[in-house]
């Protein structure tokens, strides 16, 4: 075993390394004006009639989710805002909450029925139950 003598102060290495770490390693845009987009997780289970599909979603608002249908293929798409409520005297010395951008698009074995299918979003989680037959045209489901 070989020992390399260390001419730096432990403490002024750590305070590098620390410095290191909170500012560029994980730094991501987290800017005001810069969305973050998140593939959000999903699960698809298939019974003989319909698709049930579930996505994470947390924190996003019923309104600002957009399901788009078009033959096979399904669009989720939703932006999640931050909450920029100041009293007044107080100033934000630090944020990591920014608006989120949430889209997931995929293709299923059969053609989705928009007028058969819904959706609703209840603690984060979206589920879409989407029943299968030949759709004739691309088309947005309201979430409830």
């Amino acid at each position: 075993m070989f020992l390399v003598p260390v001419n730096r102060n432990l403490s002024e290495l750590s305070h590098s390394l620390d410095r290191f770490f909170d500012d560029n390693f994980f730094a991501d845009n987290r800017d005001a004006g810069t969305a973050a987009l998140r593939s959000p997780a999903l699960d698809v289970i298939e019974s003989e009639t319909a698709y049930t599909v579930k996505l994470d979603m947390p924190g996003v608002a019923k309104d600002a989710v957009k399901v788009n249908i078009d033959g096979r293929r399904i669009s989720v798409d939703a932006e999640q805002r931050k909450d920029d409520e100041k009293k007044d005297g107080e100033r934000v010395i630090y944020r990591e909450r920014t608006v989120s951008r949430f889209s997931r698009t995929f293709s299923l074995p059969q053609e989705i029925s928009q007028s058969d299918s819904s959706a609703s979003l209840e603690h984060g989680v979206l589920t879409l139950k989407l029943a299968k037959r030949g759709a004739t045209s691309g088309s947005q489901l309201t979430v409830n």
